[in-house]
């Protein structure tokens, strides 16, 4: 148990690395971008920049592959809820209702949502 506990605070302190950090956040970016594309789907956009994490660290390449597709995921809500068209087949019931907020000029509150929905379930 108490092992257990000592490599989970190790691979904690190792996530939390400036380095590890920033390429993150970079992944979680680039995630986004590919998710709102519609036609790229969360598997396809890690699947894709699989070769980039060959040369780093196996911890920080599953943190960056993660990035990639938490990112994804959420990126393709942005094209449901604003041109009715899901980026990854997760977010095809945020086409329905997303959309109708669009419509409704509350385009910024759904994405909102959307945002924080995403958050917490990640």
């Amino acid at each position: 148990m108490l092992e257990t506990l000592s490599l989970m605070g190790m691979g904690f302190i190792h996530a939390m690395n400036p380095l590890t950090l920033v390429l993150m956040i970079g992944a979680t970016a680039l995630g986004i971008t590919i998710g709102c594309l519609p036609g790229l789907s969360a598997a396809m956009g890690v699947a894709l920049l699989l070769p980039v994490t060959f040369g780093m660290d196996q911890a920080t390449g599953l943190i960056v592959l993660g990035g990639i597709y938490c990112g994804a995921i959420f990126g393709g809500s942005i094209s449901a809820i604003l041109i009715h068209t899901p980026g990854t087949p997760a977010s095809a019931a945020t086409a329905i209702e997303g959309y109708e907020l669009t419509k409704k000029g509350l385009a910024a509150k759904a994405l909102a949502v959307a945002c924080f929905a995403s958050f917490c379930g990640g």
